[in-house]
């Protein structure tokens, strides 16, 4: 008798149903803010990426010969004037090198740290979040997790410029990132989310003069 009583009580039953469904709402719910979130780091990390391309664009180069490229660097087998060889340049700043890809590089291939660092962290400036305006961010003040670590910058040689140019040769410039993974804050450690590293951002801009100062002709 008593179990059958048991088995035909339905006292509670609106409870069982509402933690059930309750629980399904949550998940749902969470997620999607999670999603909102991703897409956010997703979407800041292409900015800086491009923030970073512009500030490559007319800064001292990472490489520190690529800026002195002329025909003391290259020799008396390009004249002054002449069209500029194919060179491909590649610092990493997770290694802290340049190297040279392909062509005719510049003898010196010496990292500058200091160069990397204005592209990450901004003219004049050596932490995230300080930019007082557009033209002092860097990468890191729009995506705080950017470290020189995380740069790939890459300078080929695009066509245009000359051998002795006073700025330097003028390369396509690549600025990427790398190891930077997603953050999740609701949904950690479901179906191995922590290791989703966010997609690769890459923005190509075409070099102006390789120097922050005003070139000396």
């Amino acid at each position: 008798m008593l179990a059958r009583d048991i088995a035909l009580d339905e006292r509670g039953a609106v409870l069982v149903e509402v933690s059930v469904v309750m629980t399904i709402m949550l998940v749902f719910l969470l997620g999607s803010i999670e999603f909102l979130f991703v897409f956010y780091q997703r979407n800041a990390a292409a900015k800086a990426v491009q923030i970073g391309a512009r500030l490559a664009a007319v800064s001292d180069p990472v490489a520190r010969g690529l800026n002195g490229l002329s025909v003391a660097v290259l020799g008396p087998r390009i004249p002054q004037g002449s069209a500029m060889p194919d060179f491909v340049v590649i610092c990493d700043g997770g290694t802290s090198r340049c190297t040279c890809g392909s062509g005719s590089c510049p003898a010196d291939l010496g990292y500058n740290a200091a160069a990397m660092s204005m592209i990450v962290f901004g003219r004049g400036s050596s932490s995230c979040g300080d930019a007082k305006s557009f033209y002092d961010a860097g990468m890191c003040d729009i995506f705080g997790r950017i470290t020189p670590a995380n740069v790939i910058i890459t300078y080929a040689q695009s066509g245009l410029g000359f051998a002795g140019r006073p700025g330097g040769p003028v390369p396509t410039i690549t600025v990427s990132v790398k190891d930077l993974r997603l953050q999740f804050f609701f949904l950690r450690g479901l179906a191995g989310l922590d290791d989703l590293e966010i997609p690769p951002s890459t923005t190509s801009m075409t070099a102006e003069d390789l120097s922050s100062i005003a070139p000396t002709f």
